[in-house]
């Protein structure tokens, strides 16, 4: 027998979810950067057996210097390739700057960081 579970997100709905995140692997630095991110507000950390989910409302803001403190390390020391290193995947817009990587939830929000326009064209 199948179980049936309804769908609140899927094809014929226009809806978005609001969220955006990325898997980690569950390593050291996997932890440390679960650890840091778990207290931040709109963000759930869901421990698996091989992976770390970071999930987060709208906007969630990855700080490079916050993880280096974490793993006892110098500010500046960890970088993007840091955290690419520790990801697995991801989902939403995701952006580098040089001091975080930030995950949009919508496209839209984005917008100006990735040179959007979101003027209407006749």
């Amino acid at each position: 027998m199948t179980a049936t579970i309804p769908l609140v997100f899927g094809a014929g709905k226009a809806t978005s979810s609001n969220r955006a995140g990325m898997t980690l692997m569950n390593d050291q630095v996997g932890e440390v950067i679960a650890q840091v991110m778990k207290d931040k507000p709109g963000v759930t950390v869901t421990y698996l057996p091989s992976m770390i989910r970071v999930d987060g409302e709208g906007r969630t803001d990855f700080v490079y210097d916050e993880f280096a403190e974490a793993l006892g390390e110098e500010e500046g020391s960890f970088t993007s390739a840091d955290l690419e290193e520790s990801m697995s995947t991801h989902y939403g817009r995701m952006i580098h700057e040089d001091d975080r990587t930030i995950m949009f939830a919508n496209p839209e929000d984005a917008a100006q960081y990735i040179g959007f326009d979101l003027t209407p064209v006749n």
